[in-house]
């Protein structure tokens, strides 16, 4: 068990923080060599080009994987699995490794992966660590009304009520070793019980609940959790065990808008917000640049809430182009939110 490789499943809704997080233990590192595997749910690799921009020495280039091919839980034979033995087969394999799953992704299948048997001699999942939105949660943005279900129900005997984002949300809280509650400066003292209350009635027994700001945790409490999930799936339950229930990604869409240079990333900010709103989109995130200014903006929306920071200077030979990554539920009508954006960016260069 000792000779074992530990590896750390991160997972968690879109935009609840899981780059933040992997970033922070990376900046632990504290001369631990770690391999990080990222699966984003969009068209550009917003995520690892984040973290490879840390400008942490420990944190190469080859030490980081991207997954772009579709969900990782769903492409565990095709893309996962070879990515693992392909670490673990290096001359210097790491210490530790981190998979950050998509917001879309269920842990569950990701962790029966290591119980294949060319993984599980030489690799155990340490942990899942699952990262909460607090300010999403107290929102209702993952939780059913159960009044309003049998409300409707007693209406219409035929209505199946079924939100897929509330059963994602609870397959990632039933699957993890520990929740990070971040965001937790977004709430205040009774919001974030009621948050709290919420979430416990999802975990496993033992399951601790600790907050933060930024992903911002200690490390020793994310890393040695030694809770061998792979030997304990039975107690892992999903909404997804049930023969014939499939995890659906039909129920998600996500494209990618090139952006032109924008001048006022605070204007863009204010014409998108309510172009989130109108069209109920989940994510956006995405890069920006800037004129006059030699760094990458990084421009992050969960709902109405956004983000803006200058990574890294753009690179001699890249060429400065923006874009942003757009998720939202299927049916969401692209030409529509395209055109607005578009409008958008053009106030604001």
């Amino acid at each position: 068990m000792s000779a074992r490789i530990p590896a750390t499943v991160v997972t968690g809704f879109l935009g609840a923080g899981k780059t933040s997080l992997l970033r922070h233990v990376l900046e632990s590192a504290r001369g631990r060599r770690f391999a990080v595997v990222i699966n984003e749910f969009g068209d550009l690799g917003i995520d690892r080009e984040i973290v490879t921009a840390c400008g942490i020495a420990q944190c190469r280039d080859e030490d980081i994987v991207e997954l772009a091919n579709g969900c990782i839980c769903c492409t565990v034979a095709d893309d996962f699995l070879p990515t693992i033995l392909g670490l673990i087969d290096r001359a210097d394999p790491p210490d530790h490794i981190v998979i950050e799953t998509s917001g879309l992704a269920l842990p569950k299948p990701l962790v029966k992966a290591f119980a294949w048997p060319e993984v599980r001699a030489r690799v155990t999942v340490d942990g899942v660590v699952a990262v909460v939105d607090a300010a999403a949660v107290a929102a209702g943005r993952f939780a059913d009304d159960p009044a309003e279900v049998a409300r409707r129900r007693a209406a219409d005997p035929s209505l199946e009520h079924d939100n897929p984002l509330d059963e994602v949300f609870q397959d990632q809280i039933a699957c993890a070793d520990l929740v990070v509650l971040n965001k937790r400066d977004l709430l205040n003292g009774d919001a974030r019980a009621r948050v709290e209350g919420a979430i416990a009635t999802a975990l496993r027994p033992g399951v601790k609940v600790v907050a933060s700001e930024h992903g911002r945790v200690p490390v020793q409490a994310l890393l040695g959790i030694d809770a061998a999930a792979e030997d304990d799936l039975a107690a892992r339950k999903s909404h997804h065990d049930a023969a014939g229930l499939d995890h659906d990604h039909d129920d998600f869409a996500s494209f990618a808008l090139p952006m032109p240079p924008v001048a006022d990333a605070g204007a863009l900010i204010r014409h998108l917000k309510p172009i989130v709103a109108r069209h109920d989109i989940l994510r956006v995130k995405g890069f920006l640049d800037v004129p006059g200014k030699s760094r990458r903006l990084v421009l992050q929306g969960v709902g109405g809430r956004f983000e803006s920071y200058f990574d890294r200077d753009w690179r001699p030979d890249e060429k400065r182009r923006g874009a942003l990554v757009v998720i939202g539920r299927s049916g969401l009508d692209r030409a529509a939110v395209e055109a607005a954006v578009a409008a958008a960016a053009g106030t604001a260069a």
